[in-house]
């Protein structure tokens, strides 16, 4: 073979075929594509967002299955800002096959996408939801009987320095100089507020303090121990498959106990929704959201006999609180003892493994290496949208994992390595073989 060497100045051809510039498609889009073509994906889509649209008026806009495809391409490649997606899809050739764009065709920039997202309402993502939901169980990847809850933290696009008084709007500067002024200090330093800021008691309370340009962070303390503003995000999980049934965003400052209940009805509407398609409802449990697993920052008495008041049987895990006192509480009394020898049981226990396992992978998928865990939309419907779809895509990497062996084209790659490695095993393994037939013969 030749040596070839790299030609410094060269005179580029005036005209070149677009057959010679077009890429093949990484098979994972490719497949991605077919699936959701089976199912119908663009036709409804279409349906759900024509109203949103007028005929003939104004410059042609992103279509509807163009734009959820985009903020999936956000899950699969790791992507956390619109922005950042509009660049990679204009650079990247199976990206444009992937949402059906030609060389000479401008991709949607950043600006179309934000713009889309704020038309189309919260409802018409939660169809699409849904209707990545009724794939799943036709796919048999959607029991929907034990559901496994867990909450985290989303790092706010919110600054601690810019919040602001909820009563007189005044920086955090101005109102410690005011502090300092009516103990007695006229001018004071920096050091002379660090002083009276450290003695105060509460100082970071979200019932005084809020971002002036996302009122919707509260002031948190993260999963590592910094404070920042932040949301929460909260997950239930289909025990049986690892498919996230529903997604909901509390209040970051509300407890476990208060925002459980929101998320198993919101659940139980999905999955409602999901049984009115007569193909999805035989692959669906007999009776949905039956069972409740979660960490014992969910157990309460009023949780638990909520619970068993609906029928739904829990197995929360209990934290230690010493020796209870039970007079007049028969239904708590009750409720939590049922709960204490269900997670004590052979399935509690392996309820309580799995529920770890599931619902943590699903948390590191989406958000470390999905690219979601700081944040670059403020208000909580703008992040909800995009918080649903960019669960659409973990979904969907369900069943592709089913179809091709990988959730994400990054996990393809792997996929392929060890179908190489396996067959050169093989290969060396039957050489020595085949050496000595040729031998003989």
């Amino acid at each position: 073979m030749a040596l070839g060497k790299r030609k410094r100045e060269s005179q580029s051809q005036l005209w070149v075929a677009t057959q010679n510039l077009t890429a093949p498609g990484h098979p994972f889009y490719k497949k991605l594509n077919r699936v959701l073509d089976k199912h119908g994906f663009d036709e409804f889509v279409e349906a759900q967002c024509a109203k949103y649209y007028a005929d003939g008026i104004g410059r042609p806009g992103i279509p509807p299955g163009v734009y959820f495809r985009l903020l999936m391409i956000g899950y699969f490649e790791g992507i956390d800002s619109e922005r950042e997606i509009a660049w990679r899809v204009a650079d990247s050739l199976s990206l444009r096959h992937f949402l059906g764009y030609e060389l000479d065709q401008a991709t949607p920039d950043h600006s179309s996408v934000s713009r889309t997202r704020r038309l189309l309402d919260y409802q018409t993502h939660q169809e699409v939801f849904d209707w990545v939901l009724k794939v799943l169980a036709k796919a048999k990847l959607l029991k929907g009987k034990t559901l496994g809850v867990d909450a985290t933290t989303l790092d706010a696009n919110a600054a601690m320095r810019s919040i602001v008084r909820r009563d007189s709007g005044e920086s955090y500067d101005e109102f410690l100089k005011q502090l300092a002024e009516a103990s007695g200090i006229e001018t004071p330093t920096r050091e002379d507020l660090a002083k009276i800021d450290k003695k105060r008691p509460k100082k970071g309370s979200n019932k005084d303090w809020e971002h002036p340009h996302d009122p919707d962070a509260r002031i948190t303390k993260m999963k590592d121990g910094r404070t920042h503003m932040a949301h929460k995000v909260e997950h239930a999980v289909d025990m049986d498959t690892q498919a996230i049934v529903a997604v909901t965003l509390p209040s970051a400052d509300e407890g476990d106990t208060e925002s459980l209940p929101w998320t198993l009805l919101q659940t139980e509407l999905n999955l409602e929704k999901v049984s009115q398609d007569p193909e999805a409802n035989k692959r669906l449990h007999d009776n949905p959201s039956s069972e409740v697993v979660a960490d014992k920052g969910y157990h309460s008495n009023e949780v638990l006999v909520n619970l068993s008041a609906s029928g739904i049987r829990s197995c929360i895990s209990e934290p230690d609180r010493g020796r209870r006192r039970w007079k007049g509480k028969a239904d708590a009394r009750q409720a939590v003892y049922a709960n204490r020898r269900r997670i004590r049981g052979n399935r509690g226990q392996t309820l309580r493994r799995k529920r770890g396992e599931f619902l943590e992978r699903a948390f590191a998928h989406l958000f470390e290496t999905g690219g979601m865990r700081r944040l670059f939309l403020r208000g909580r419907q703008n992040i909800l949208k995009r918080l649903l779809i960019h669960v659409c895509g973990f979904n969907l990497g369900l069943l592709m994992r089913k179809l091709v062996g990988s959730g994400t084209p990054r996990g393809l790659k792997g996929v392929f390595f060890l179908i190489g490695s396996f067959l050169k095993r093989v290969a060396s393994r039957f050489q020595p073989r085949l050496g000595r037939l040729r031998l003989n013969s």
